[in-house]
């Protein structure tokens, strides 16, 4: 049985059955049964809605919300964010997901929203009832444990025996503010799942029931061995508090690791002004407005969706997605994205992508999913978990026994033995690595870098070969038109009208350079039908029914079409780091264009310091060998290399990788995409290519090389702040447990209470967290950033 919650706050329960899953309501995307009576038909289609107020609001303005269902990715956007809103999962187990806040089934730790909000409530609540829980037993455990002090021997004047009084201040204890404790203590034996709270449920009940049979039956437990007055009801109750206590600190820990992407959700306005077709405006919720809704941005707005600007002009601040802190002018025909703000105009725009599928709510998921992934380093660290509480109780049994048979007595066996089950941290173990990736991912995205997953972070550290692209990587991404060189029967005008009809349909950037240069000089462009991307050669299509092709001298030799034997004007622009783009019509050539780009600002600057961490750079471009050369000639590079297809380029980084280099690619094309998947670490461009995205581990939003640089540094510091969290945890334990075991006695005259043993499991996982919260620190800014 499943539940849900309509847009009406309506809580329905139903089986999945087909019935039930039929029909989908409109407005606010619920599954509707066949039956429901809310029912309207629209130009003869029939729709369900689940309650009267979805159905008023269609029938209002139908053509909104058929809009939105007519629109694949926005439909499919809505369906994401409908399902990871209302999932949860746990941090130390991310293969738990579930449709109800509660606790996870295998460590018992707090489930967290797989897609996160400004508001938890459930987070809330809980951190609420663990304070109140913790206040009330605070007053009887001082208490239980002040007369525990004093000693059964003191002249204070008691109503009942000394046991029975301290029974009767630990009941509350034991009784409500121990309850989620021992609920989930029973919850891990019953599901076979032994964990931290199995640990504590043992220690705790194995103290309450020992003291029990004490003050039952005194004299009995004196003659086998026991003493009347041993009784560890104060144990109890301390063990139950600074759990509690723990429990407290760790929730609040816990809720700042996610700041930062709270950060990110802060950004999107929570309005939007809608104008009508009569135009007048509205003030909406920015869950009501619809793929094609057009909206008004008032000056120093945040913008609430993305889409396209239809009139006016302003500048926008986007350093918030992408680090840029100029401001960039938008007008009409520009696209903007949700969360920038706007800063001096006012413009009217058309809502392109709207709820989940806008650019800012896909980094907050991407974020988000990279949080919940486990990094390699953690797998020692799981394979211990795994069988850690079987050893902890044979040690715990173990020290019961050796100290009731050899040494003072079964009361000091139990002492002990309490004290190892307490002592123990599952948690801190489980914690180590999450709670580092959760507030790395996190930084990393405020800085602009977008990790897919845990494991890249930890490939990046130990890099130390970079293959890297050169257009739209090492270069502006910006090239210009700079000459356009005719065959003899044809002119300048059909060479860069054939040229810039092709470039109309790809995302190159020399093709947008084409594009450009055409509209400069007014050229009416051409309809290209049949149109296909060579990927690292060029372009082709049919122009009123005749094959062209625009590319490198390589594709038009594949094409059997003769490019010019090298001119004078070609050699000398080649020479300097242009590139050639050779137009074709039929199986004639039209002529050449020649384009030059530029390096970025950075590029020399930067290479250089990650030259200094010991990487060995390589570019590996698809441009000619000489013009590559050439236009890296100042750079700190290992090595050039020209003229590459996609093939070679994955090729190479494979090469690297069987010489047992660990290798990253950065790149922004198609045609980088194979290198990019085949690289340990695929690096791409934000500014670049979807397929490029989608192949890489990281991507940096702004597009500057400097955050490979910064995305490095991050990469080694979370590293190294992981191996930290191991290294304590492990080390905890190993001390702790033979401490608490009381190994260390015969040697030392080391033992260790159950009270103490209970401070320091609390402080374990508090400690992992809070280490990793020093994450949150660090200085990222490099030299000219």
């Amino acid at each position: 049985m499943t539940g849900s919650t309509s847009c009406c706050g309506k809580t329905s329960t139903s089986a999945p059955t087909e019935d039930v899953l039929a029909f989908k309501d409109p407005v606010c995307g619920m599954a509707v049964k066949a039956d429901s009576p809310h029912v309207l038909t629209l130009n003869g289609e029939t729709w369900r809605f689940c309650c009267a107020g979805c159905l008023q609001k269609f029938s209002a303005e139908p053509e909104r919300f058929l809009a939105r269902i007519l629109s694949p990715q926005t439909d499919e956007g809505h369906a994401q964010a409908a399902v990871d809103a209302d999932q949860y999962t746990c941090p130390m187990h991310p293969e738990i997901v579930t449709d109800r806040f509660g606790d996870c089934p295998l460590c018992g730790m707090s489930l967290e929203p797989m897609l996160p909000t400004l508001e938890d409530t459930g987070a809330r609540a809980e951190l609420e009832d663990m304070r109140q829980r913790f206040f009330v037993a605070l007053p009887f455990t001082l208490l239980v444990s002040f007369l525990a002090m004093v000693g059964h021997g003191s002249p204070l004047s008691l109503p009942l025996p000394q046991p029975w009084v301290e029974l009767l201040l630990v009941l509350p204890v034991m009784g409500w503010s121990g309850r989620p404790i021992l609920e989930r203590s029973l919850q891990s034996v019953r599901l076979r799942s032994p964990n931290m709270w199995t640990l504590i449920g043992m220690g705790s009940v194995s103290a309450f029931l020992w003291s029990l049979l004490v003050a039952l039956f005194p004299e009995q437990s004196a003659a086998a061995g026991g003493r009347a007055q041993g009784v560890y009801f104060e144990a109890t109750a301390v063990i139950i508090t600074l759990t509690l206590l723990g429990q407290i600190l760790e929730l609040r820990a816990r809720a700042r690791t996610g700041e930062a992407l709270r950060a990110l959700l802060e950004l999107a306005p929570q309005i939007a002004h809608r104008v009508a077709p009569d135009g007048s405006e509205e003030e909406v919720p920015l869950s009501e407005v619809m793929v094609g809704d057009r909206l008004r941005v008032r000056p120093g707005a945040k913008i609430p969706v993305d889409g396209v600007v239809l009139d006016g002009r302003s500048e926008v601040d986007e350093s918030m997605l992408t680090g840029e802190p100029l401001p960039a002018l938008r007008e009409a025909g520009d696209t903007v994205s949700a969360g920038t703000l706007n800063l001096t105009g006012n413009f009217l725009m058309q809502a392109q992508r709207v709820g989940a599928s806008t650019r800012l709510a896909q980094i907050v998921l991407l974020v988000a999913q990279a949080q919940r992934s486990k990094a390699p380093m953690q797998g020692l660290a799981d394979k211990v978990a795994g069988i850690f509480v079987w050893v902890v109780v044979a040690v715990a049994l173990a020290s019961f026994l050796a100290w009731g048979l050899v040494g003072p007595g079964w009361s000091a066996g139990l002492v002990n033995g309490v004290a190892v089950l307490i002592i123990a941290c599952p948690c801190a173990l489980g914690l180590a690595t999450p709670m580092s990736i959760t507030v790395a991912t996190g930084l990393g995205a405020l800085h602009g870098l977008l990790f897919r997953d845990a494991a890249a972070i930890e490939r990046l550290d130990s890099v130390d070969t970079l293959v890297i692209d050169k257009t739209g990587t090492l270069t502006a991404g910006k090239p210009a038109v700079v000459n356009i060189i005719p065959c003899p029967e044809a002119n300048a005008e059909d060479v860069l009208r054939i040229g810039a009809s092709l470039g109309q349909r790809s995302e190159h950037p020399l093709a947008r350079a084409l594009v450009g240069e055409a509209r400069a000089q007014g050229l009416e462009l051409l309809q290209v039908s049949g149109f296909a991307a060579v990927i690292g050669r060029g372009m082709k299509g049919l122009v009123n029914g005749t094959p062209c092709a625009a590319g490198n001298a390589l594709m038009l030799r594949e094409a059997n079409i003769v490019t010019p034997v090298a001119t004078e004007s070609l050699d000398t622009a080649v020479a300097q780091g242009a590139t050639v783009i050779h137009v074709a019509l039929g199986d004639r050539l039209l002529g050449s264009i020649v384009l030059r780009d530029s390096l970025k600002p950075e590029a020399a600057a930067t290479l250089e310091q990650l030259r200094a961490e010991g990487l060995s750079i390589v570019v590996a471009s698809g441009d000619d060998p000489r013009a590559t050369r050439a236009m890296t000639a100042d750079l700190p590079l290992l090595e050039v290399r020209g003229g590459m297809s996609p093939e070679d380029k994955r090729a190479l980084v494979a090469r690297y990788q069987s010489e047992g280099r660990v290798v990253a690619m950065a790149g922004d094309g198609s045609n980088d995409a194979p290198a990019l998947a085949q690289a340990d670490v695929g690096i791409a461009m934000g500014t670049g290519t979807d397929v490029a995205v989608a192949s890489a581990a990281l991507t940096l939003l702004k597009g500057d090389l400097r955050g490979i640089l910064v995305a490095r540094r991050l990469a080694r510091a979370t590293s190294r702040n992981m191996r930290q969290n191991l290294g304590f945890a492990f080390l905890y334990n190993a001390l702790g447990i033979p401490l608490a075991a009381g190994a260390l006695y015969p040697v030392t005259g080391w033992l260790l209470s159950p009270m103490f043993a209970a401070v320091a499991m609390s402080l374990s996982s508090v400690s992992v967290i809070s280490n990793a919260l020093r994450l949150r620190r660090l200085r990222l800014q490099t030299q000219g950033g």
